[in-house]
Formats: C-alpha cells, sequence, structure tokens
C-alpha cells in the first residue's frame, strides 16, 4: 500500500456540510501515521455509505481552532493514502493504536483539549489500566459477582497470600495488550516442586517448576521487567476438546445512544498456549456451538443470554467509573466449568473482529451512534 502526497482537487465535494468524522491516531517518521490501515479505510469507505466524510488525522495535525486542517484519505481504486485538506471534525475517532503514544504530554493535551470542546465529540478517551477496572467494577453490586479477586502484585508476600487462597492465578501487566506478559502459577503441593509457573511466549508457553516461593517469586519479578502486574483468581474455564475457550463480546452505542451487543465471537486457547488470543496460537469458532457441546442446547442458551447481560452491566459500569464517553468497548467473558460468566479484561480500541457480520454491523454502529450524538447536539 503507497502513500501519496497530493491535492486531489476534491476540495468542492470534501468542504460540504455533511458530517464529519476525523479518525484520530500519531505520526510516524516512516509511514506519517501509525494505525490499523485496513481498518482506516474501512472506515472511510462505511462512513460514505452514511453520508460522513472521514479522514485520518494525527494528534499535531488535529488544530482544534482551526477549521480547515491537514489530514489523509484513502483512494480505493489505486491502494493509495492521499494528504489533502480537510473540515474541522465533528466527532474525533481515537485510535491512537499504542498507549505509550497516547501518554505523550503533548497527545494527552489533544485529547484534553477535545474532551473540552463545546462542539467536538471525542470518543473513546483512553485506554483502559486493568487494575482501574476491576476497582470500577467491585463498586457495584451489579457488576461484583462477575469479578475474580483480583489483587496488586506488590510484594512475595502480597502473591503468597493470593496463593494460599486461590492455589491457581493469571498474572496479567496492568497495561497489557492482546495476551502480551500473562503468566500463570499453579500450586500443588504434592509435588516435589510445588510451584509451576507458565510464561505466554508468541505462540505457546513456557514453564518454570520451583521448590520454593523465594525463587518463583525472583523468577516473576525477572519475567515482568519491571512492569506493574495483578495477581488474578484463575478461572477453570469450559472447555471444547481439551481447550479452554472464552467469549469476545462487542458492545457499542447505537443509533439510540444506549449500550447495546453488537456481537459475540468466541477464541479457543491453542495446544501450547495459556492465552484464548489468536497472536498467541488461539482460534476463532463459534460460541453457541462451544457451548451447546459443553453444557447443552438448553442450557447453553441461558448462558448466552446471561453473557450479554452481563457486558451491558459492565460496559455500563466501566463508563460510569471512567466518568467519560465511550463509543465501544470489547471485554473477555470467560465461561467456567459450572456455566457462571466471568470477566477478564476490557479494550476501550477494540481489535477488528473477523467474524463479518459482527465486522459490519461494527462499522455501522460507529456512524450511527455519531449521529445520535450530532442530533442530540449537547456532549455526554
Amino acid at each position: 500500500m503507497e502513500l501519496e502526497l497530493q491535492d486531489t482537487g476534491e476540495g468542492a465535494e470534501i468542504l460540504g456540510r455533511q458530517p464529519v468524522l476525523a479518525i484520530l491516531t500519531i505520526e510516524d517518521d516512516i509511514q506519517l501515521f501509525r494505525g490499523n490501515r485496513s481498518n482506516f479505510a474501512d472506515l472511510i469507505r462505511i462512513g460514505r455509505e452514511h453520508g460522513f466524510l472521514v479522514y485520518v488525522i494525527t494528534a499535531k495535525q488535529l488544530k482544534l481552532t482551526q477549521r480547515q486542517m491537514n489530514g489523509f484519505t484513502y483512494h480505493d481504486k489505486t491502494d493509495t493514502w492521499i494528504a489533502h485538506t480537510f473540515p474541522s471534525p465533528d466527532v474525533v475517532y481515537n485510535r491512537i493504536p499504542l498507549r505509550e503514544d497516547e501518554l505523550q504530554p503533548a497527545v494527552r493535551r489533544k485529547l484534553e483539549a477535545c474532551l473540552n470542546h463545546p462542539h467536538i465529540h471525542l470518543f473513546n478517551p483512553h485506554f483502559f489500566n486493568k487494575w482501574t477496572l476491576f476497582k470500577w467494577l467491585r463498586e457495584a453490586p451489579t457488576t461484583r459477582p462477575y469479578i475474580p479477586t483480583t489483587r496488586r502484585m506488590i510484594s512475595r508476600e502480597a502473591l503468597s497470600d493470593m496463593m494460599r487462597e486461590h492455589p491457581y492465578l493469571y498474572l496479567k501487566p496492568v497495561s497489557g495488550k492482546a495476551g502480551k506478559g500473562i503468566m500463570t502459577i499453579k500450586v500443588r503441593p504434592e509435588k516435589t516442586l510445588p510451584f509451576r509457573l507458565q510464561i505466554q511466549a508468541k505462540r505457546k508457553s513456557i514453564a518454570y517448576n520451583c521448590d520454593t516461593i523465594g525463587k518463583l517469586w525472583a523468577r516473576v519479578k525477572r519475567e515482568s521487567g519491571g512492569e506493574r502486574y495483578i495477581a488474578q483468581q484463575g478461572i477453570p474455564l469450559a472447555s471444547f476438546q481439551t481447550r479452554r475457550f472464552d467469549l469476545r463480546v462487542l458492545a457499542q452505542k447505537n443509533i439510540r445512544g444506549q449500550w447495546d451487543i453488537t456481537g459475540i465471537g468466541a477464541r479457543v486457547a491453542g495446544s501450547l498456549s495459556i492465552t484464548t488470543h489468536v497472536p498467541r496460537g488461539g482460534s476463532i469458532e463459534d460460541p453457541e456451538k462451544l457451548l451447546v457441546s459443553v453444557f447443552g442446547q438448553e442450557e447453553a442458551r441461558k448462558i448466552y443470554t446471561r453473557a450479554k447481560q452481563a457486558a451491558l452491566v459492565i460496559a455500563k459500569q466501566i463508563e460510569r467509573g471512567a466518568g467519560m464517553n465511550h463509543a465501544e468497548m470489547s471485554m473477555d467473558l470467560g465461561v467456567d466449568q459450572t456455566g457462571n460468566v466471568w470477566f477478564f479484561e476490557a479494550n476501550a480500541k477494540p481489535m477488528k473482529f473477523d467474524e463479518p457480520e459482527i465486522r459490519k454491523q461494527s462499522l455501522d454502529r460507529i456512524f450511527q451512534y455519531s449521529r445520535y450524538l450530532l442530533r442530540i447536539g449537547s456532549k455526554r
């Protein structure tokens, strides 16, 4: 895919009065801007179907006091990205791809300015922090039942206390993404080396067996590389052909401005993986098929309904806790061997769902919700 720097001569059409959505990303010295270009191209194309002008803009290019600004659009026929001048946006869709980019002081100031702007609607304001998420969700009686025991991993003593309470733990980086850096601990008192630590590598896991908590802690600290971690109660997930699976739920706001479930997918763990993430060896499956295979038709239907209800109350509570407007979030929900639903994590910037029907509706809803925001006028 090439990038061209040129004026296309489409100014009259672009400067029309149609609603405008800008996809916000970060500049890049080599590619000019970062992010998932195929996703951005899809947004531009679907936006056009919904009557929107859509373009990509970097945090540096976004000048909130100007009526026109530079950005990029995609040209289907030539498969090129074209630099152009665009009108200021009505909606800014934050797709800055990396947490460290979003934390740059200049970028944070720009996002804050968007939030405080009287006319521009911003979503989604920032990445989630895992510890903060669980704090918000524990605060509400509606979401507390879905939350595994979760604590900060701050000392050997704290980890030891957690292992006494839960002999199976997941250790997750507070700012992790796509399964990177996840570890598990299993305590097996009958073994000579009772502490088994598994570390998620690219598409498989590496195991270490330790005879003392001191050695276990030293290995955990070495593998965590100074990052902040949480320790979480391990849930014995339902499995399909001996491989654990969980549910990936996409929650988005709809044309009425209300949270709705766009779709549910399922991810099955790879045979050598401790997570179900596809980049780590997981695979995509039909959630209803998996649930029926484990629980039978009737119980599977109830669990599927419970998962949707859980996702909706969780999305509402996360937004309430954040105190900021969100348009969408994906979340990982687990179903244990007895059919209970558990929340594992949420992503403020969902990756593309591979399921075609979920993917299409997810794109449509971005613009349906944008229309709702523009229709009501006031920011919320």
